[in-house]
């Protein structure tokens, strides 16, 4: 096999060893912490005018507005640990 070249991976073993990358618990805290810092100043140029003025915030966009950075974090947390083996 040429060199920085790896054998492809079967079905369940990829399944795992992403399971495995997902679920690190360093992925997991930094994700969170990207969802909180990301998900907090873009709510605030989402819906800060509503806040401003006195308005609840729409709660969906509040959640998923910190739900797609976790994701975004997770993903690219998971594929860091997946290219490194």
């Amino acid at each position: 096999m040429a060199e920085g070249l790896s054998a492809p991976r079967s079905r369940g073993r990829l399944a795992r060893d992403l399971f495995h990358a997902v679920s690190d618990r360093g992925v997991q805290k930094r994700a969170l912490l990207v969802a909180v810092v990301v998900g907090v100043i873009l709510n605030a140029i989402n819906q800060g005018d509503r806040i401003l003025a006195g308005q609840s915030p729409d709660v969906v966009k509040l959640i998923l507005t910190h739900i797609v950075p976790y994701c975004v974090g997770v993903y690219g947390g998971a594929t860091a640990i997946l290219g490194r083996r």
